[in-house]
């Protein structure tokens, strides 16, 4: 699959996971963040969409100890995200 496909099949998935705050969370990171994407960070957002909202949420808010295999710069701006632009 190209990039750009994969691009855009994460969009779809960051903005659609089933509570409008996980998708404000990730979508929002996505959205900020992507442009800017290696090939191997593409790859760490698709393995890291496999995961639950509830977690991934409170890792980003510090309420639970981020996992080993998730800790890195990319989790680092995600738990620096204080700000997502809405479109309506």
């Amino acid at each position: 699959m190209d990039r750009d496909t994969r691009l855009k099949r994460l969009r779809f998935r960051a903005w659609h996971r089933g509570t409008k705050e996980a998708d404000l969370m990730i979508g929002g990171f996505y959205d900020q963040c992507a442009q800017d994407w290696s090939d191997a960070d593409i790859a760490w957002f698709e393995a890291f969409l496999e995961e639950q909202d509830v977690d991934i949420m409170a890792w980003a808010m510090k309420v639970q100890p981020i996992p080993p295999q998730w800790q890195g710069p990319m989790m680092e701006r995600l738990c620096r995200l204080d700000f997502v632009e809405v479109q309506k």
